[in-house]
């Protein structure tokens, strides 16, 4: 049962529970003691908690599941405040890829193909993926050929730096094609460069 506020009727909000046990809420026999001037190995946890104490630190659990399980001796916080740091470095190099989407008609003319080419050579070199398709409007749904034979020139274009996933394909009025990038192209480009 949650205790409440005779004030104003509500329950008093929950002390939120670490992401850790720490210190004293550890209750294990013993365990694998790790940390910086520490000598590592088993230690009963009355003992890891003397320790920590003398250094005025905290015993973090890092590793519940392990057998015995693995403390630090570390500020908390400091700890906390790393962990968050190294989640966020992670977060950061972990490029997203993203699909780029290209739209044509089949009355596409050669300047906007060569344009709209250029485009998805940089989106594939970039790591992306590309989503190439024909819209058809009204009447135009009578030239699927002419949409068809433009996505699969548009592969052609594009073969050195993607690959065309599957082949052009209908879906409600438009015909669909995609296309992977080629990573192995995309490095020896840089090589390239670097030279």
């Amino acid at each position: 049962m949650a205790l409440v506020n005779r004030r104003n009727n509500r329950p008093f909000p929950r002390q939120q529970e670490p992401e850790h046990r720490i210190n004293e809420r550890i209750r294990v026999p013993e365990v694998r003691l790790v940390g910086d001037n520490i000598e590592t190995g088993i230690y009963s946890i009355d003992a890891a908690r003397q320790i920590a104490r003398e250094q005025g630190l905290d015993l973090v659990e890092i590793s519940p599941n392990a057998n015995p399980p693995v403390c630090r001796v570390i500020e908390y916080k400091k700890f906390l405040y790393e962990k968050k740091r190294k989640e966020k470095e992670m977060k950061a190099n972990s490029k997203q890829n993203e699909v780029k989407e290209i739209r044509f008609t089949p009355g596409t003319d050669d300047h906007d193909f060569d344009f709209k080419a250029k485009h998805a050579e940089k989106f594939l070199q970039d790591g992306n993926k590309v989503k190439a398709y024909v819209q058809f409007k009204g009447r135009a749904i009578m030239f699927k050929d002419r949409g068809e034979l433009l996505l699969l020139k548009f592969a052609e274009r594009l073969a050195e730096v993607g690959a065309l996933e599957s082949m052009p394909k209908m879906d409600g009025k438009r015909m669909m094609a995609m296309f992977a990038p080629k990573a192995v192209k995309k490095k020896e480009g840089k090589e390239k460069t670097d030279k």
